[in-house]
């Protein structure tokens, strides 16, 4: 299962988010920056990944990673807050 770190600090606006899970986990350049892109991607892949969140970000950013969270937990993935 691959593993990824974020900081939601880091991040101001849902683009950043899907910015670095575009590079961090390795996605196509189709990949579409939401939830469903996100999902279609995932769920392409052989293993589930682990998120893994420290920090709070602003609303934007923090809408964000719920509806991240909801897409790994469906992909039957682990989400977790540091």
């Amino acid at each position: 299962m691959q593993t990824i770190y974020l900081d939601a600090r880091d991040y101001h606006t849902a683009a950043d988010v899907h910015s670095a899970l575009k590079l961090l986990l390795d996605l196509p350049d189709y990949y579409g920056m939401n939830a469903d892109a996100l999902y279609d991607c995932l769920s392409e892949r052989r293993e589930p990944v682990s998120v893994a969140v420290r920090g709070e970000g602003t609303e934007e950013v923090a809408a964000t990673l719920d509806k991240v969270r909801r897409v790994v937990e469906d992909l039957e993935g682990t989400y977790k807050t540091l």
